[in-house]
């Protein structure tokens, strides 16, 4: 196209195009080239935002993301605007909504349907908004109509203008096109979701702020890191005299979040935060052959053993292993089941609400007849998509989640407050009553008290209603409010990566992560400082509890799910090795030594509640000599493998205590303990240490790689892309 102006028969001939209807998401980046088109043409260098016409969409296209965009919207966009300044005949007139692009420093205001050439930089456009209807509810059967907000790429939520891009428009003889994405299936059905456009999935969720520097500043081929995802900052447990301070106690965890979160992350060619890596996450995100228990009378069962320390040969490792009570199928109550599903905008992409609805399907097809399930959906509000129904009726609850599309802002405490309430209105006398809350985790709007929601799920969890929460996607995942949701109530985070992820959480082990056997489960151990003379433990910073939590039974803890294996594991030091960290004390609380005789290392406690009650039982056992194993290689599978993986995440956080072990000496040691692996998790383990080491050589030191790109994560420290993703088998 020239530069020369618009002629009507020219105009005319662009009227009489048949369109198809431009999505929001393509209004917004449209709208945006062609402010900078028009800057252009007046002479004058718009502000920088270089995202626009740098970005190129992946592997091989080679097409600029404006000149494509360009192709798909400006066209049909065109059309529209020219259809809504015309003289309309039709009995209905169109709808329009008025658009702010930006706002200028001068009160001046701009005329609609209008480009100013001075310098105001206020334009309002008045878009044709024809009426889109929801589809139907299988539930209700009826329709509404929705007005899609027209949220434009140079605006973000609290109002601030992000400058348009410095770099000329696309000329219109460069337009190309695209083949749509392919649309993904629920078990082998058609989705009726909205999969989004390159343009959309991979730039969406960061149309503003850091995500453009993330992504400018990305190679091709890699996979940016996005910024945006927040986890609870902690510093790792330190070494304690055992002179001094004899007894550790904390709560149980069985959520393992932070392994398939750490592995998506290096799946991308990147190291995680330091905070998003929790050792016990780790460690209990794989099964173990623990010894478990008769009957439901004793509802767990405690393993133990001492080995020695891969990363440190003075030192040794106890590990503490718990079996939970695996209940006949034929004893399982009904469950009563109600899906919080987020369907807020940023949920628009292929790995979140799409991947969502597959990974819901999945748990559906397992459940038995009369258990009943219900959906709730948020964005801009929350509403009811699915009455509780039997899932003897999987045919009408599939249709429901089929039926859901991505639109709004997320109103996520009214989306939790009318789940609980729909689950409570279908429970039944022994029914297992659970909100399964799915999220990106952008809790954006409606959330002005944590604490007062929180305090509320805990409410309702004393009314025997539990919440377990599985986030997906990156970019807005609020990692620390998700814990501690599912913690307040009694309920499970995972994080959902792939579709095989959401078969394990929701399949392989649905029945422990949505069937508690036992609750408020605590464990304390006081070690014997005449045979230990210093101690840490690896992991559960973030679950730390104070020695007198112990014996409170008002102190929340911790559930395990009908077979769950739970791993907890201790560093210790034999007394008398000279490994001592800590110099030993002056002035000592006695002047005379230890006078404990006996073998034992030391006592383990745990103290647990049944489901429905609220008065604790006490599990206690000695820890002797009998249970050290002399050399690494007479350790069990689980044994060694559990240390493998213990080792992996100390040297990915940085420790300062783990970090020697070399990532071939990691890799060797899990590989040496695979074992049967009959789903390929210790052997994916064993890939994912290979990319750590790719991206972090063991010439760098102890510490992490540093990322001279402050904007790959969240914080300073990270690793620096490799020119290819590495693959993961």
């Amino acid at each position: 196209m020239t530069d020369d102006k618009m002629t009507d028969d020219a105009l005319y001939a662009l009227k009489s195009l048949h369109t198809a209807q431009p999505s929001p998401e393509a209004k917004k980046i449209a709208l945006n080239a062609a402010m900078a088109a028009f800057e252009q043409a007046h002479g004058r260098q718009p502000a920088r935002a270089g995202w626009l016409s740098r970005w190129r969409w992946g592997a091989g296209l080679g097409v600029p993301l404006g000149t494509a965009v360009a192709a798909l919207v400006l066209f049909p966009l065109g059309t529209q605007m020219f259809s809504a300044t015309s003289n309309h005949t039709d009995s209905v007139p169109p709808k329009t909504k008025e658009v702010t692009l930006a706002t200028s420093t001068t009160d001046a205001p701009a005329k609609k349907d209008e480009f100013t050439s001075d310098d105001k930089q206020q334009v309002t456009l008045q878009v044709q908004q024809p009426v889109a209807e929801k589809p139907k509810s299988v539930a209700t059967g009826q329709t509404e109509p929705v007005e899609r907000e027209i949220a434009l790429p140079n605006t973000v939520a609290d109002g601030t203008v992000v400058p348009l891009n410095e770099e000329p428009a696309p000329e219109m003889d460069q337009l190309a096109t695209v083949a749509p994405a392919p649309q993904p299936t629920l078990n082998g059905r058609d989705s009726m979701a909205k999969i989004a456009s390159p343009t959309t999935s991979a730039n969406a969720t960061a149309m503003g702020g850091a995500g453009f520097a993330a992504r400018e500043q990305a190679p091709l081929g890699i996979v940016p890191m996005q910024p945006g995802d927040t986890f609870q900052k902690f510093d790792e447990n330190r070494v304690k005299v055992t002179k001094t301070d004899p007894v550790s106690t904390f709560s149980i965890d069985v959520d393992t979040a932070s392994y398939s979160y750490v592995r998506s992350v290096l799946k991308d060619g990147y190291l995680p935060d330091p905070d998003a890596v929790r050792l016990e996450e780790m460690i209990n995100y794989f099964p173990y052959d623990y010894e478990a228990p008769a009957s439901i009378d004793t509802p767990f069962k405690a393993s133990m053993a001492v080995i020695p320390t891969p990363w440190n040969p003075k030192t040794e490792l106890l590990e503490i292993g718990i079996k939970g009570y695996v209940p006949p199928a034929k004893d399982r109550a009904p469950e009563n089941l109600t899906f919080l599903i987020d369907t807020s905008g940023s949920m628009d992409e292929p790995n979140k609400l799409p991947l969502l609805k597959r990974s819901f399907g999945l748990l559906v097809d397992t459940l038995q007849p009369n258990d009943t399930v219900s959906i709730v959906t948020y964005a801009g509000s929350a509403g009811v998509a699915l009455k509780p129904t039997k899932a003897s009726d999987k045919t009408t609850i599939l249709q429901s989640l089929e039926a859901m599309y991505p639109e709004g802002s997320t109103a996520g405490a009214e989306g939790i407050a009318l789940a609980y309430k729909v689950n409570a209105e279908a429970k039944g006398d022994g029914t297992i009553n659970r909100v399964i809350l799915a999220t990106d985790g952008d809790f954006n709007v409606g959330i002005d008290d944590p604490d007062q929601l929180k305090a509320f799920i805990k409410t309702e969890r004393n009314q025997g209603i539990g919440l377990s929460v599985l986030g997906f996607g990156r970019g807005n995942l609020d990692d620390a409010l998700m814990q501690a949701l599912a913690q307040d109530g009694n309920g499970n985070a995972s994080y959902i990566d792939n579709f095989q992820e959401a078969q394990k959480v929701l399949v392989t082990e649905g029945g422990a992560n949505l069937v508690t056997i036992a609750k408020d489960v605590k464990i304390q151990l006081e070690f014997n400082p005449a045979q230990v003379s210093e101690y840490r433990l690896v992991g559960y910073e973030t679950r730390a509890l104070n020695n007198e939590d112990f014996n409170n039974d008002t102190v929340d803890a911790g559930e395990i799910g009908a077979g769950h294996t739970v791993t907890a594991i201790y560093e210790i030091t034999p007394t008398g090795t000279g490994a001592d960290l800590n110099d030993p004390l002056r002035y000592s609380a006695t002047s005379s030594e230890p006078t404990a005789v006996s073998d034992e290392l030391g006592f383990l406690k745990i103290r647990y509640k049944a489901p429905d009650g609220d008065v604790s039982k006490l599990i206690s056992t000695p820890i002797t000599q009998s249970m050290v194993v002399k050399d690494l290689s007479n350790a069990s599978n689980d044994q060694r493998f559990a240390a493998s993986v213990a080792a992996f995440g100390q040297k990915l956080k940085g420790s300062n205590y783990g970090g020697s072990m070399s990532w071939d000496d990691i890799a060797n040691l899990a590989n040496g303990a695979r074992g049967a692996d009959s789903n390929g998790y210790r052997g994916e383990f064993v890939q994912m240490v290979k990319v750590a080491a790719l991206l972090n050589p063991d010439h760098n030191g102890n510490g992490r790689a540093k990322s001279d790109d402050p904007n790959l994560q969240p914080h300073s420290t990270g690793g620096q892309p490799s020119s290819e993703p590495p693959a993961v088998d």
